[in-house]
């Protein structure tokens, strides 16, 4: 059985990300994941780059650390991560809207400004300006995702990582000594683990017998390929009705169902919103459910029909590009914080997942994370520790 000092489990930006930093510091590493540029919520994402979004000091601090470390990573990866600046577009459709997200938006570090109709239009030519009462905008980032990915894996590789394409379908402690993991391919043993597999990471822990409260949407995008059409801008739904779902979702009362498949939490939403890659390459959404199931089937034929319907509101010119529908789970935990660290009572098993803001959050976290169990102390990987969520559930 071949022995490693970590085993990271999935290869999505959360995973590739940790397993660079900690190869980087010497440790012996095992990634795995069948499939570690395809079928994530990193291969389907925006790539936005929210670094006006902290509300606190500690957001606030990552989103700069994040800031600063995209500034160097396509020199540090040796790939061209497409790192650009562009406007984010906040249509709202009531004009009552405007003053609660005036309210809503201040407490963010760079405060999205209010636009007209006019002003709107003006950032992004394809908004339909019958559709919207008015708009906000704030200075937004974007790389490409996969790309990033990428540059993760093959620096992880070059600092002697070991990648192999292999599905987990078991762990198991031995006391508190080491790991076992086992999957389709073999076994292998690791003296720690780290759980990077986004939303399928409450479904592994609990195959593991450990409860944890990471929890998990279906989410749908619709992709076109390459097309001529420019998007000028990122256009995102001011409401952000996907932190409303999250919070619907993990009240306490509806821990118990998320035990148990065949549960929808709360009622889906669907947040308008598009955004163009440096490829040409549109990707549109999203529709999010909070259905307790890693495995609930889902129509993907209804959600590429809901978005459509959505998007030719209010960007009808996208509405009727060629597309193919995508599906993905998205993690999420119940404060916006990602969860980080050791479980409880299972100190070789670690999560590293949850992340509301995950491009942004995650290259500072990973090389934080890999600093503090060299022996660094840090006030903030210990304050994203999952035992703070832990007793939330109690």
């Amino acid at each position: 059985m071949s022995t490693y000092d970590w085993i990271v489990v999935g290869a999505g930006i959360t995973g590739s990300a940790l397993s660079y930093e900690l190869a980087k510091k010497g440790f012996k590493v095992l990634l795995l994941d069948p499939n570690p540029l395809s079928d994530s919520a990193t291969r389907y994402s925006y790539g936005g780059l929210a670094y006006w979004s902290g509300t606190t000091e500690l957001t606030r601090t990552l989103c700069e650390e994040g800031r600063q470390r995209h500034l160097i990573l396509s020199e540090e990866l040796g790939i061209n991560t497409e790192l650009r600046e562009l406007d984010l577009i906040l249509p709202f459709n009531s004009p009552d809207d405007r003053e609660i997200l005036t309210q809503k938006y201040r407490y963010f570090a760079t405060p999205p400004k209010f636009i007209t109709i006019q002003e709107a239009c003006e950032l992004e030519p394809l908004l339909n300006p019958n559709a919207i009462s008015g708009a906000f905008t704030v200075r937004h980032g974007q790389i490409s995702p996969e790309h990033l990915n990428t540059g993760y894996i093959q620096g992880f590789k070059r600092w002697g990582g070991t990648l192999i394409l292999d599905q987990v379908l078991q762990i198991n402690p031995i006391g508190n000594q080491a790991v076992n993991v086992t999957t389709r391919l073999g076994q292998y043993q690791a003296e720690k683990i780290a759980i990077c597999a986004g939303g399928f990471s409450r479904q592994l822990l609990k195959n593991a017998g450990i409860s944890i409260p990471i929890y998990f949407t279906h989410t749908e995008i619709l992709e076109t390929p390459p097309v001529d059409l420019k998007l000028r801008t990122i256009v995102m739904s001011a409401a952000m009705e996907r932190f409303q779902l999250e919070a619907k979702a993990t009240q306490r009362d509806l821990e118990r169902l998320w035990e148990k498949p065949g549960h929808e939490l709360t009622p889906f939403i669907l947040d308008k919103s598009a955004a163009q890659l440096l490829d040409g390459r549109i990707r549109m959404g999203q529709p999010s459910r909070a259905l307790s199931d890693v495995n609930a089937a889902v129509n993907l034929l209804e959600s590429e029909t809901l978005i459509r319907q959505e998007i030719a509101k209010i960007l009808p010119a996208l509405a009727n590009l060629p597309t193919t529908c995508y599906h993905c789970l998205v993690a999420f935990s119940s404060d916006s914080l990602p969860l980080m660290g050791a479980i409880a009572n299972f100190d070789k098993i670690h999560i590293f997942s949850g992340f509301s803001n995950p491009l942004v959050f995650i290259p500072p976290l990973a090389q934080r994370f890999a600093d503090f169990i060299t022996g660094k102390s840090d006030p903030i990987i210990t304050q994203l520790s999952p035992s703070r969520s832990m007793k939330s559930i109690r």
